[in-house]
């Protein structure tokens, strides 16, 4: 069946055939013999066309996008101003290595990030490909600038797959498995979680339990503080259930950090760049990073990161880390693109459509005995699944049944961490597409606890 344009552009889901349909079918098989088997799928979509806030699959089956690539595609798919400045560079200059060379859109695109990154002090940026590069240039500079070799991170976090930033990944064993020795002195303290608390009791003391572990057992049983270069932290962890990190805990870890001399590098990779309603989750806390790592988002689905540190520590030397493809003129000049959308529209929108879904499910958690927990900030939002509410006993089965039946439905969603689902759709999603969504889980909740 053909697909016309006006189907293409539609805002909400439009199932033509099965899923998947025959033609997802053959290209599902195909990759099983030729692409890596480490690539986690969890239902067999096979994008074709993406437009705003929707993907057409290869089949003509439209769905409702609220993955947003994981979290990426901030501006929507393909937003003609980004495909404008894509398309116009690419006739221009597409390579010139800017770690050896000029070109006035790296320093323009570093002059914006400084600008909008916490604090007063002058910043300086580093671009890479990836969140995973922007948190091993952020490891070397903390160990380059303290002259320390030690490093901490939390239980449930995901910094990337790369040695030294899954060497402070603690988010699934079987993304450490097989890999031998990682990178030494790294050290692993609980993250403050609101839902369960800090040792599964005691949830309101959560930042008080986290902030005591840290002084009082990490720092006198297994780490001197003098030695530790960097604490890294995900402001809301982004793989471990979408779990925020309280503000009085974030301003907590950045007084700790600066008694010893220790810097605080925020992993803003999945939250930053408006997605929670400011230009960075830790705007809500108030705290000024040493150094904060931001990808996903910053350029609309071009492969960019940047590291942004506070001046005064990016002290090391030509030579001491480059990236040849880091900063490529394509990928800069849509992440300008993006910026400027997300500074005149978007970012408000997910502040705004984030409190018109929590609005939505406000009243899931005493209608629905399966939700423990709606928690999140603007449109970065997670639902807790439980087996049963008073013991918060972890679903992970009820959770993967909810994102397969979703996806039968026209929405693409995730999970996040052990039993989360994740919202995390394109920022410029309106309040149509919002309510579909929400109605969408919403029966599949009901049709899962009917089924119990």
């Amino acid at each position: 069946m053909h697909v016309t344009d006006s189907k293409v552009d539609s805002k909400l889901p439009h199932l033509i055939t099965e899923l998947p349909g025959p033609k997802a079918k053959k290209l599902v098989e195909r990759d099983h013999h030729v692409v890596s088997p480490s690539y986690t799928r969890d239902y067999p979509l096979v994008a074709k066309v993406g437009r705003g806030a929707t993907v057409e699959d290869v089949d003509g089956n439209i769905f409702l996008d609220f993955a947003a690539g994981i979290a990426v595609v901030a501006t929507g798919h393909c937003h003609p101003e980004v495909v404008a400045a894509i398309q116009k560079q690419a006739g221009e200059l597409i390579h010139m290595s800017g770690t050896d060379f000029y070109y006035p859109s790296m320093v323009e695109l570093a002059e914006k990030l400084a600008s909008i990154a916490p604090g007063k002090e002058p910043k300086r940026v580093y671009f890479g490909n990836s969140g995973a590069e922007a948190i091993e240039a952020a490891i070397k500079l903390v160990k380059f600038h303290t002259k320390r070799d030690k490093l901490i991170a939390f239980h449930g976090a995901f910094h990337g797959r790369t040695m030294g930033a899954l060497s402070l990944t603690a988010s699934r064993a079987v993304q450490r498995k097989g890999f031998g020795t990682l990178l030494s002195g790294v050290f692993h303290m609980p993250f403050p979680d609101t839902y369960r608390g800090t040792y599964g009791i005691r949830p309101e003391h959560a930042s008080a339990d986290c902030l005591a572990y840290l002084e009082n057992e990490l720092f006198r049983r297994r780490v001197d503080p003098d030695e530790v270069a960097g604490i890294f932290i995900e402001p809301i962890q982004g793989e471990g259930g979408y779990l925020p990190a309280p503000a009085e805990f974030l301003q907590g870890l950045q007084r700790i950090c600066r008694k010893h001399g220790i810097m605080l590098v925020a992993d803003e990779v999945q939250s930053g760049m408006g997605r929670t309603g400011k230009w960075w989750a830790c705007d809500y806390s108030g705290i000024e990073p040493d150094i904060i790592c931001t990808a996903k988002g910053i350029a609309s689905g071009m492969p960019l990161s940047a590291m942004i540190a506070r001046a005064s520590v990016m002290n090391w030397t030509p030579g001491a880390h480059a990236s040849t493809f880091g900063g490529n003129p394509v990928c800069i000049v849509a992440s300008l693109a993006t910026i400027g959308l997300l500074e005149r529209n978007y970012i408000a929108n997910a502040a705004q459509m984030g409190e018109f879904i929590r609005g939505l499910t406000a009243d899931w958690t005493t209608r629905h005995k399966i939700v423990g927990e709606v928690r999140g900030k603007g449109l970065m939002i997670g639902i807790e699944i439980v087996r049963d509410q008073k013991t918060k006993e972890r679903a992970p089965d009820l959770r993967n049944r909810l994102v397969q039946m979703a996806f039968h439905k026209g929405l693409l969603i995730l999970g996040s961490g052990d039993t989360t689902l994740r919202f995390c759709p394109p920022l410029l999603i309106d309040e149509e597409q919002a309510e579909f969504a929400v109605r969408t889980v919403d029966a599949c909740i009901t049709e899962i606890e009917r089924s119990m």
